[in-house]
């Protein structure tokens, strides 16, 4: 089992970051794969989701700042980051739409520092 995210980093405000996640395919194939955060002090959050169509949707905070999109072929879906703002720091993950917290395998995330 495999998810790999990356692309994090530290970003002033108003930058803009790209993250990717490479998944196995058992994760990956045929289901919706999803991006969601940890904040300082909050549970994991849904930041947006992809269909395997390619069909996005996003929370209210990422919609309109954040891009979602996948690569089928190579099991990877991607978040294009702008406009970021402090209150985006925290870890990033990605994983299949739905994955449990305590019963999926989740891996490392990636660190996403907005400074102000």
């Amino acid at each position: 089992v495999q998810l790999q995210a990356s692309g994090g980093g530290l970003v002033q405000a108003g930058g803009s970051l790209r993250l990717s996640c490479t998944a196995s395919r058992i994760i990956f194939d045929g289901n919706v794969m999803a991006w969601y955060r940890q904040t300082a002090g909050k549970q994991r959050d849904l930041v947006a989701h992809i269909s395997s169509a390619g069909t996005a949707t996003y929370a209210d905070f990422s919609e309109g700042r954040f891009a979602i999109a996948r690569d089928n072929a190579k099991n990877t879906v991607y978040l294009q980051m702008n406009d970021l703002k402090p209150e985006d720091t925290g870890v990033y993950y990605c994983n299949k739409r739905g994955a449990s917290s305590n019963f999926d395998y989740w891996g490392p995330g990636t660190q996403v520092t907005v400074s102000s």
